[in-house]
């Protein structure tokens, strides 16, 4: 089976350190970083990424608008999605899941666990 490669895409780089140590040390995978959507947005289109781990809100651009335009790129349209998010109200989820978002993770999140969540969502094994 070959190595996940996961994008996290997170303005705040306490999230993005957490997030990476638990995908690298407790699944093997490689983890790519970026701090806003537009660097999101380029990493997804340069790597090819097998999945992506998307905040909601960011300065700028946020995680919806990262998202559609991942969505409408070509290159990357495929590459499956989960929202990180703190804010998670019912409406939210049923908004998310109208745009085609894979999952939705909350923050905090238990990062022991994460791993599995993530795998889950994609289907993937750990």
């Amino acid at each position: 089976m070959s190595r996940k490669r996961v994008l996290v895409v997170d303005d705040e780089n306490a999230i993005q350190a957490v997030i990476q140590g638990c995908l690298e040390d407790i699944a093997g995978w490689e983890v790519l970083l970026a701090s806003s959507g537009q660097e999101g947005l380029q990493l997804a289109e340069a790597q090819n990424p097998d999945g992506i781990l998307l905040d909601v809100s960011m300065p700028q651009m946020s995680g919806i608008e990262t998202f559609q335009k991942l969505q409408a790129n070509f290159a990357t349209q495929y590459i499956p999605v989960i929202f990180l998010t703190a804010k998670l109200q019912p409406e939210d989820r049923a908004q998310f899941s109208q745009l085609g978002i894979l999952g939705v993770l909350a923050k905090p999140f238990e990062p022991m666990n994460l791993v599995y969540q993530v795998a889950n969502i994609f289907g993937w094994e750990v």
